[in-house]
C-alpha cells in the first residue's frame, strides 16, 4: 500500500465532489503514472476503468437518499448486465463489503440518518463492493473514530496481501500511514519532498521542512515503524 502524504495549502478547487476527485486523482495518474500505465488507462472503456478502479473520495454527495444497502450496492453497477438486475451474488457481495466495514446493521437506514463517520464507512463498502484492482482513497479516515480508522487501515492492508490488490491513500496521519504502508510519498505544494519507506521518509529534517514544526522520531512499540511526536513550530 502506498500513500501520500501531503501539507495543505489554499488551492481553488472545482465546485462539485466529482470535480474535485476528478481533478486530483486524474492529475495524480496523468503527470505520475508510467506511460505503460497510462495508455492502459486511456484504451480501457468506462465500464472497464470502473471494474479496475474505484475511489473513497473526501467528500460525497448525496443527491437521493437512498437506505445503505442500495449505495453499496451501486458499487456492483460496473458488472451487471444490460438490464442492471442484481443477482444473488451481486448482493452477497454488497453484503460482505457492509460487514467488513462495520455497516451491517445500518443495511435498512437512509443515508441522511447516517452520522459522517457512518456515510463515510457506506463509501468505503461501496467502493469495496466494486472489486476493483487499484482503489484509491482520498482522507479515509476523515470523520472516523479511533477503532474505525484503525480498521479501515487493516482492512485495506489485508486486501492488498491477499487479494493483490493495490491501495493509493492521500492522508495528513504520518503515524497511521508509517504502521501500515510499504512505501510514502511526502508532498510539498505538490513536488515531491521524500519518496521511500517509512523509516526513510520520516526523518526530523524532512518533516521540518515540510511542516515546518520540530518533532521526534521513536519506533513504534507494537510495529517497530516510525512514529513522530510533533515538539513545537519550527523557528524562521
Amino acid at each position: 500500500m502506498t500513500l501520500l502524504l501531503r501539507r495543505k495549502r489554499p488551492t481553488t478547487a472545482p465546485n462539485s465532489t466529482k470535480e474535485k476527485a476528478a481533478t486530483k486523482w486524474g492529475r495524480l495518474l496523468a503527470c505520475r503514472a508510467p506511460l505503460s500505465l497510462r495508455a492502459k488507462l486511456a484504451a480501457l472503456g468506462s465500464r472497464a476503468r470502473a471494474r479496475t478502479i474505484a475511489v473513497v473520495p473526501q467528500e460525497t454527495e448525496h443527491a437521493f437518499d437512498f437506505t445503505v444497502r442500495e449505495q453499496v450496492l451501486f458499487g456492483r453497477a460496473p458488472h451487471l448486465g444490460i438490464f442492471g438486475v442484481e443477482t444473488s451474488r451481486d448482493r452477497e457481495i454488497a453484503a460482505e463489503a457492509m460487514r467488513s466495514t462495520e455497516v451491517a446493521d445500518l443495511a435498512d437506514r437512509p443515508l441522511r440518518e447516517l452520522s459522517g463517520g457512518e456515510r463515510r464507512r457506506v463509501v468505503f463498502a461501496r467502493a469495496l463492493a466494486q472489486e476493483p484492482r487499484l482503489l484509491l482513497l482520498d482522507e479515509p479516515t476523515a470523520f472516523l473514530d479511533l477503532k474505525h480508522r484503525l480498521a479501515v487501515y487493516a482492512l485495506v492492508e489485508g486486501l492488498c496481501r491477499e487479494r493483490g490488490l493495490t491501495a493509493l491513500v492521500v492522508s495528513h496521519d504520518l503515524n497511521l500511514a508509517a504502521r501500515h504502508c510499504d512505501r510514502l510519498v511526502l508532498l510539498r505544494s505538490g513536488a515531491i519532498a521524500a519518496d521511500g519507506a517509512p523509516a526513510e521518509v520520516l526523518l526530523p529534517d524532512v518533516i521540518r521542512a515540510v511542516y515546518e514544526v520540530e518533532v521526534e522520531v521513536h519506533a513504534d512499540t507494537a510495529s517497530g515503524r516510525p512514529f513522530v511526536v510533533a515538539t513545537r513550530t519550527a523557528r524562521a
